[in-house]
């Protein structure tokens, strides 16, 4: 299937939907309510039979995109589904009844972002050690690390014994009471 063909399959089937094709991809862009109906009529009708991936992206103050790729195997063809979910209330349908590999990354997901899956099996921690706090891979995470320990490559060209190094900016949302003195 062309990916002109495949976008017009997926505007026909799913007529709330945004559907582009561009450099031979597909993306549907859906809203958060017909996530998983998008997603199954990727597997029942468009012949996406594999899953590929899902992540999320942070956006800011827009919320979170979520991202799936789904591919298929006979049609050789690919699809990128995405939604938005709000920044204060990241909810979304899990969609491992439809496809068993999202199980993990829909966790991964939730781990790193926050993004809760309602109806996911088993949120259970995947990456982080017991206890952790907060969400890695949001853009407001405080990235305390880089305050304790200097970075490999911390000098810039030009710095060296003989010249002073110039003044070390603080990651943004570092109190200044943290780090070394």
């Amino acid at each position: 299937m062309t990916p002109e063909a495949l976008a017009a399959a997926a505007r026909d089937r799913l007529p709330g939907a945004r559907c582009e094709s561009a450099s031979g991809s597909v993306t549907l862009e859906v809203s958060p309510a017909g996530w998983r109906d998008a997603l199954r009529c990727a597997r029942d009708e468009l012949d996406c039979d594999f899953f590929d991936w899902l992540t999320a992206v942070d956006e800011g103050e827009r919320g979170f995109t979520v991202v799936v790729h789904v591919y298929s195997l006979a049609g050789r063809h690919h699809l990128l589904v995405r939604t938005q979910v709000s920044r204060s209330s990241p909810a979304l349908a899990s969609v491992t009844g439809i496809y068993r590999g999202a199980d993990w990354h829909e966790r991964e997901a939730h781990e790193m972002f926050g993004v809760v899956f309602d109806g996911h099996p088993n949120l259970a921690p995947l990456l982080l050690p017991e206890g952790f706090d907060g969400h890695p891979l949001r853009k407001d995470f405080v990235l305390a690390p880089r305050v304790d320990k200097e970075w490999p490559g911390g000098r810039e060209p030009g710095e060296g014994e003989d010249r002073p190094a110039r003044r070390r900016l603080r990651p943004p949302g570092i109190p200044e009471e943290w780090g070394p003195r």
